[in-house]
């Protein structure tokens, strides 16, 4: 196969990712050999194809250029064998999505997403501590509406047809088919008439995970898609169920509580606990959490969602209002969640659409938070579990 390479920096893992670029190129051809039956000798690529492809989806055209991340997020790179959560993934992908939006190119995203064991107790929807979703990954299409997604970026599956098609022509098109990127950023793959007219970027995106493209993400003028765009592409059945449980709350106020992962400590040399949100243990606590959303009316209906696992943690907010958890529509969530991040997708709709919606963490100026730890903290401090502790310490400091 001839193809162009173009290298801005060397990286390590650049080899394995071209090796798996070749061995799909590999299984593309011997499946259009197994299609042989189905496409003439002349009608074999791009133009066959999209002359008898169904109409009821978007169609692809003849122009239509690809950009390739990887067959999965984050990969090659740390998070790529263990994989991170759902909020971590979904950064990843958006950054890709966004640069495939920057290029004006089809992106071919990955047909499955990798399930963190971490992130997979089933937890409050059948109140098991300790069983797990016996899955490692899922299909992509049964978290995300890949067709809803193409409405603004066209997108293709790594397991269809399409990008099987794709990589055959890329192999006839020889210097003018695919290029294996590296290190380059965006805009210079956008201003270098190198790639202009190439039908397949293979991007190689940085080891520490894909969002790190997006560097520029804090600049919020920079920002091409919202957080909020990948969660409200939920799957039919993930947008549904979460319509029929807002039906049933009604007219309802939601918190999201994370704890979980989010106290883990660690012991200094001195053998003091640390962690990176020393208010966060204290300020998710029902009792702190009942005098952060105390403007809230009693009565009102208050759907929590959290990954504390702890039996009847939140029921002490029963006192002050009518509680609510996935638990409570199982009726509706069982027949269709197969795992914990279709869950959470179903739970972050319910949330998002609540009358007034207080997070874990700020991500944005005008968000209600229950706490004021930030999200992303490098340092590991003491923690702090009573207000009188917070008062000694501003103290100590003045």
């Amino acid at each position: 196969m001839a193809t162009m390479s173009k290298t801005h920096r060397s990286k390590p893992t650049h080899g394995s990712k071209r090796l798996v670029l070749l061995s799909l190129l590999a299984a593309a051809a011997l499946l259009l050999l197994l299609f042989s039956s189905s496409f003439s000798t002349r009608g074999s690529g791009l133009v066959d194809y999209f002359s008898r492809s169904s109409r009821t989806k978007r169609q692809h055209s003849l122009s239509d250029k690809y950009l390739y991340w990887g067959d999965r997020v984050d990969c090659p790179g740390k998070n790529c064998e263990s994989c991170a959560g759902l909020g971590h993934q979904e950064s990843s992908l958006r950054c890709a999505l966004e640069e495939a939006m920057f290029l004006n190119r089809t992106f071919v995203m990955p047909s499955r997403m990798c399930i963190n064991p971490i992130h997979n107790k089933k937890g409050l929807l059948n109140g098991s501590d300790n069983e797990s979703w016996e899955v490692s990954s899922c299909a992509m299409e049964s978290l995300y509406d890949v067709d809803l997604i193409s409405e603004k970026i066209p997108v293709i599956l790594d397991d269809s047809e399409t990008w099987h098609i794709v990589l055959s022509t890329g192999m006839k098109l020889k210097e003018r088919g695919i290029a294996h990127v590296s290190g380059a950023s965006r805009r210079e793959l956008n201003d270098s008439s190198h790639y202009a007219n190439l039908l397949l970027i293979n991007r190689t995106a940085s080891p520490l995970a894909w969002f790190v493209e997006c560097k520029d993400r804090i600049d919020r003028s920079n920002v091409m898609l919202p957080y909020s765009f990948l969660p409200s592409m939920a799957a039919p059945r993930l947008r549904n169920a979460a319509e029929k449980i807002k039906a049933q709350l009604g007219d309802y106020d939601a918190i999201h509580v994370r704890r979980g992962d989010k106290l883990k400590t660690r012991k200094d040399r001195f053998n003091v606990g640390r962690t990176q949100f020393p208010h966060l243990d204290r300020d998710t606590r029902p009792e702190f959490i009942m005098s952060r959303i105390q403007k809230q009316p009693p009565g009102r209906t208050l759907y929590i969602g959290s990954n504390e696992r702890t039996p009847g943690f939140f029921s002490p907010l029963s006192a002050r209002y009518k509680v609510a958890y996935s638990s409570n529509f199982s009726e509706i969530l069982d027949p269709i969640i197969e795992n914990n991040y279709q869950l959470f997708m179903v739970e972050r709709l319910v949330m998002m659409c609540a009358k007034t919606f207080f997070k874990t963490f700020r991500e944005y100026e005008t968000d209600l938070t229950l706490t004021d730890d930030p999200k992303k903290n490098k340092n590991w401090e003491i923690p702090v579990y009573t207000m009188d502790q917070d008062k000694e310490e501003l103290k100590t400091t003045h």
